[in-house]
């Protein structure tokens, strides 16, 4: 298996915003092929400052993807038209701003809010399903336009509640009916979610366009009990060719801790060097097992 591999940022962030830069340098010097950045921070760059970003990413060979949790004032959900109509304004800002850079691939809770629970007990999610649905599809005529992938990231029911599983978020990319519009899996979320996380992969064929990885606790591959076996096995069978990006999250404080609800310190006061170490060995681990599989 050839897919590229990659990290978020936030990994080593108590706070959403963050000098790109210097990511840039330490996943390329580590030997990542990926580093995924927070898409709602290009906006508050300059066009100078996006076109210095995007070429530091190509000279030191790095790709770049692009992921948020729509914010709720751009709730593509909501049931207040001026609020789905400023989140499609915003999605469709951020392919534009992404076209200049040369980014291919924006991944997220997309079709709502985050983290986002209803306001009183349902027992038929349709009207804001089809709030949703109808938002997505303006915005991925942007999309299109920029030749940019949107991926609807499928989450647990902790944080989000219009998309749980696999076969939801196949169903609701079908309704959108775009080519630029797909699905981002997390094996973090399909451990809470899916009855099989291998059987959802591969049922997914053909509608993944990024896929996340962590484990259970939110560590970092290869730390915990997620069954990688399974996830990579299934990926393969599912023939899947893009991105694999490492989502963990170890320390507490901050924007990223409060909303991550990491509660303890994972890291146990380790510091950069710790942090680095075990980026690289969750790194190592999954090339290896992407290796042995040919």
């Amino acid at each position: 298996m050839n897919n590229k591999i990659g990290i978020y940022y936030a990994f080593w962030e108590q706070e959403w915003a963050a000098d790109f830069f210097q990511y840039v340098e330490k996943v390329s010097r580590m030997g990542f092929d990926v580093l995924e950045i927070n898409a709602g921070a290009i906006l508050e760059m300059s066009a100078g400052q996006r076109k210095d970003l995007s070429k530091a990413a190509r000279d030191a060979g790095i790709e770049l993807t692009y992921c948020i949790g729509l914010p709720r004032p751009y709730d593509m959900a909501s049931e207040d038209s001026s609020v789905r109509q400023a989140g499609i304004d915003y999605v469709q800002r951020m392919l534009r701003a992404m076209y200049e850079m040369g980014g291919r691939t924006l991944g997220g809770i997309l079709y709502g809010c985050w983290p986002a629970q209803p306001a009183q007990p349902i027992t038929d999610k349709s009207k804001w399903w089809d709030l949703s649905v109808s938002s997505v599809r303006e915005a991925a005529k942007t999309a299109g336009d920029t030749g940019v992938t949107l991926c609807m990231e499928v989450v647990n029911r902790f944080e989000q509640f219009l998309l749980n599983t696999a076969r939801e978020g196949m169903r609701f990319v079908d309704q959108v009916g775009s080519p630029n519009v797909k699905l981002l899996l997390d094996a973090f979320h399909m451990n809470i979610e899916e009855d099989s996380i291998g059987a959802a992969i591969q049922g997914a064929q053909g509608y993944i366009g990024h896929f996340h990885i962590g484990e259970t606790n939110r560590r970092v591959p290869g730390r915990g009990r997620m069954p990688w076996d399974e996830i990579l096995d299934a990926l393969k069978a599912a023939r899947y060719e893009g991105a694999i990006v490492m989502e963990p999250f170890l320390r507490m404080g901050g924007q990223v801790g409060s909303d991550i609800r990491v509660w303890r310190d994972l890291s146990n006061q380790g510091g950069e060097a710790f942090m680095d170490q075990e980026a690289a060995f969750a790194l190592n681990f999954i090339r290896s097992n992407l290796n042995e599989r040919g």
